[in-house]
């Protein structure tokens, strides 16, 4: 199992989507990722001016693999195979959403997370159930 710290993660992420994004990594241990990020324009429908499902989505997905890299085996990789989202509610511009993500299923070949995205209020944005593939290092 990886031990990261979360500068390291952060700076795995640099120059990639969750950057852009503008995903920060608040807790991360082989149980449990957390992660927010607060809703600008740039990632927000048009013209409601709330948070991208896309987006949403795209937190989700990026907590799920953070958690499955935390659980792999020596020299293994990730990949997402299936991801479902439950919509509840809106998260409008200048709100921060958070996602905590924690396994449903740790196997050999699968993973299976939930994420769930709130408020800084306490107010459920989504429920996403994500599919990770363990890659097995190649022999």
């Amino acid at each position: 199992m990886p031990q990261v710290d979360l500068p390291t993660l952060q700076k795995m992420m640099k120059g990639h989507f969750p950057e852009y994004l503008g995903l920060t990594i608040t807790h991360a241990n082989a149980d449990m990722v957390r992660g927010e990020l607060t809703v600008r324009k740039e990632i927000c429908t048009m013209p409601m001016a709330v948070l991208h499902g896309g987006a949403l989505m795209s937190l989700a997905d990026t907590l799920g693999a953070v958690a499955t890299f935390l659980n792999l085996p020596p020299g293994a990789g990730t990949t997402t195979l299936e991801s479902k989202t439950n919509f509840i509610s809106a998260a409008p511009i200048g709100t921060t959403v958070t996602g905590e993500c924690t396994p449903i299923h740790r196997g050999k070949s699968t993973m299976v997370w939930q994420t769930r995205i709130t408020t800084a209020e306490g107010d459920l944005i989504a429920i996403v159930t994500q599919t990770q593939m363990v890659l097995q290092p190649s022999a």
